[in-house]
This record gives C-alpha cells, structure tokens and sequence, in this order.
C-alpha cells in the first residue's frame, strides 16, 4: 500500500508515522519546504514527536516527503490533512482544501481513494472538494475513484492519545468508498466506526468539540458566579466527579485555545444559516468563551490596585504561551489575547514558555513573531510586578514560582496548596 498524506501538521505527521509503522509506503505532502527537509532528514518539528521515531522510518525507506504533489499518481491513496481556519470576519475558510484539492486533482487515475480529514461543515466533501476533484481529473467521484471524509481525532500532549488506539470513524460517498476507506485505515487503526455518510462523519466530529465548548463555557459561567458568592470552582469540580454517573468534569479557564474548539462550532454555526436554523448555544458558549480574557483582565488590576499598582505601567509576565498543557502548539491561545489586553492597558507584557523559546512567524500573531521567552531565574521573575499563570506546563517549577514572584494571578489552579512569598489570586 502507498499513501500520500497532504498536510505535515499536528495532524498529519502522526498520521505519516502511524500508516509506515504499519507496512505501507508513505510520501508526505506540504507546501512547507521547511517541514518536507526536517522530515526527509530525519528531524522532529513537534514536541511530543521523536526525531528517532522519524529517522528510523526514512531510514527504512518507509517513509518520505516533497513538495512537489506528482507522487500522487503513483499511490493507492491520499489523505488530506490541511488547516480550516476562520476568515476574518469568523467565517470558514477552507482555501487550503480546494488549493489541495486543485493540487492534487491532475495526478488522479481510475482505482484512487481520496479521504478529507480536515474539520469542517458538513457538506464539505460533497459540495467543495467533490467538484474540484472531478472537474480538473476528468473522473467521477464514486465511479472512477473513492471519496470518503474521516475525521482526525489527534489530542495533543495526551500520552494516552495514540493513533492506532482512538476509534476511527469514517463515511463514503458511497457504499463502495465506505469499503475502500476502511479497509485502508483498517491496516493502521485498530478500530473503525462507519457511519452512512460523509455528512455524518463530518457532523460527528462538530458534535464532538461543540460539547466541549459548551461545557468549557458553562464552567467558565459558573466560575464568574460562584466567586461572587466566595465559592471555590476549583473545590465544587472536584467534589461533583466524585460522582460515577451522569456527570463529567470539565474545568475553567482564560479562555480557549487550539485549532479545533475556539473554530470548529463557528463552521456549523454558518452552516446552519443555510438552512435557516439559529445555534443558540453555540453562539452563546462562543461568547462566553471569548469574554474569558476581559474577565482575567480585571483581575489582574484587582491584583495590581491590592499593591497599590497601576496596571498602566507595571510589568507583567505571562506563564505561558502555548493553547494547553505540555504542548508547543499555540494556534488561537488565549495568552495572545490576554498578551494584547495587557499591551492596550499600558503594562509591558513578556512571557515565558519551556516548550516555546521563540514565536514562530504565522497569520494570527506576526506581530509577536521572533520575540523571545523570558529566562527561568530568580532576578528574573521577581522583576515582574505580577505574573499571570495562563498555561499550567508541568515543566514549570511552581514551588520556585511562590517564592520568586510578588504577586500571582493563576488561572488553572495549579499555585493550589503551594505557600508562597507574595499574594495568589485566583482568576
């Protein structure tokens, strides 16, 4: 079997090293010369991803890369893997599915099957990259070649998130692409879940995030309300998953992050539109959400005013600059958010992040790109008139942390417990 996999992201890459672990021959599409040269070198671009785990693959010849898409014709089956950010005015934006889809079109021949895993609203793979594919191939989708949308379930940072182990579900266009598709993904994945659709498969995977963005945004709700009442959140959360039925524990924070939950429920909203219907929940989750940061922001001053401070003026560290835990991913971070608050307020804001030394250049933040982490000392850290706990790494000394800093504003609860040299407020 070979495989061509568009796309050498977060998702895609662990896809290259899942299918070659399994027997197959995979070339690795991207337009990123840069991605292409560290993987056909052996070299690991993400965190949680082993350069030797790469270099022994390439080594073996089970595994290669190219920006030049004309492999294609000569693979069993491609998977495309590319981004499906929002526009500018919060709308979807799947250019990158249709200059794929235009890419890899020309190089198309009887037998081949095509699998969109990229999130997006449903309808995508029919209405979008079915017409793309057939009109610059000249076949048919589901007669001369297989079509199906599968959607990626990657977790980041999760050491228990492995490919081979997360259930897969798949949908056909038709009957006959259902079948080729799992009989693909069914040679690297133990489990495979049909379901009678593209549509499906892709409506699955809007469900699966819109259920976290809901909860995320009622806990962040009832963070704001129990504080006025002078209840921990944090103690209320661990007393109810206590409870082994009905109920799951989801936790607050300064926001969301990540290139699925603060994006993908906005693909169903504007879908929805089409047929007339209003996604209330989802649009108000949304907006709780992304009143996070401002909520943050007062408590920051709350903070400062405590020590007769000034937000204007006052130096300020955010911890943290990736979208969670133990990642080097920061697409959409709420720490970007807070970072440009602070800046419109008038303090000088700097952060610090083990994983991420340097910001990359990219679309969202090309104003911050090449600034530099802070080091990690004590002169340092308690330079800063206060420090913001945006992301909990488990690479950060927290106990160092209380001491060295006069003033704390976390919000992940991770100073909980820990004595500390200076006031921690909770936000």
């Amino acid at each position: 079997m070979k495989v061509a996999i568009v796309g050498l992201g977060y998702v895609g890459l662990p896809l290259c090293l899942r299918f070659a672990q399994s027997g197959a021959l995979v070339i690795g599409l991207d337009v990123d010369a840069s991605k292409v040269d560290s993987l056909k070198a052996g070299k690991s671009y993400i965190k949680h991803i082993e350069s030797s785990t790469i270099a022994e693959l390439v080594d073996a010849g089970k595994l290669t890369a190219s920006t030049d898409f004309s492999p294609v014709k000569d693979v069993d089956a491609v998977i495309i893997c590319v981004p499906t950010p929002l526009n500018k005015n919060r709308e979807p934006d799947i250019s990158h599915i249709i200059k794929t889809g235009l890419a890899v079109a020309p190089y198309l021949r009887k037998g081949h099957l095509v699998v969109l895993e990229s999130t997006t609203y449903p309808g995508t793979t029919e209405e979008d990259l079915l017409p793309v594919l057939e009109a610059a191939s000249g076949l048919k989708a589901g007669r001369d070649f297989h079509l199906a949308f599968s959607p990626e379930r990657e977790d980041p940072g999760n050491p228990q998130s492995k490919v081979a182990t997360i259930p897969k579900v798949i949908g056909g266009l038709t009957p006959a692409c259902l079948e080729r598709a799992e009989a693909l993904y069914g040679m690297a994945i133990q489990t495979i879940i049909p379901v009678s659709s593209c549509r499906a498969a892709e409506a699955t995977k809007l469900l699966e995030n819109i259920f976290r963005s809901v909860n995320i945004a009622l806990v962040n709700e009832l963070k704001v309300v129990y504080e006025a009442m002078g209840i921990d959140v944090w103690e209320v959360i661990r007393a109810a998953k206590t409870k082994p039925f009905g109920y799951m524990a989801f936790y607050p924070g300064p926001g969301l992050g990540g290139h699925c939950i603060p994006i993908d429920p906005f693909y169903l909203t504007w879908k929805a539109r089409e047929f007339g219907q209003i996604t209330r929940f989802i649009e108000l989750a949304g907006e709780i959400n992304t009143n996070m940061p401002r909520h943050v922001l007062n408590k920051v001053a709350e903070a400062l005013n405590s020590s007769r401070k000034a937000l204007n003026g006052s130096r300020v560290l955010v911890l943290g600059l990736a979208y969670k835990a133990n990642v080097d991913d920061d697409r959409e971070s709420p720490s970007y958010v807070l970072m440009e608050l602070l800046r419109e307020q008038g303090a000088e804001v700097e952060y610090f992040d083990p994983h991420i030394p340097v910001i990359r250049p990219s679309r969202e933040h090309a104003h911050w790109a090449g600034t530099k982490s802070v080091s990690w000392d004590r002169q340092t850290i308690s330079s800063f008139d206060l420090v913001l706990i945006s992301t909990a790494h488990d690479a950060v000394h927290y106990e160092n942390l209380a001491q060295w800093a006069g003033c704390i504003v976390d919000t992940r609860n991770v100073m909980a417990g820990i004595p500390a040299a200076g006031k921690i407020w909770k936000a």
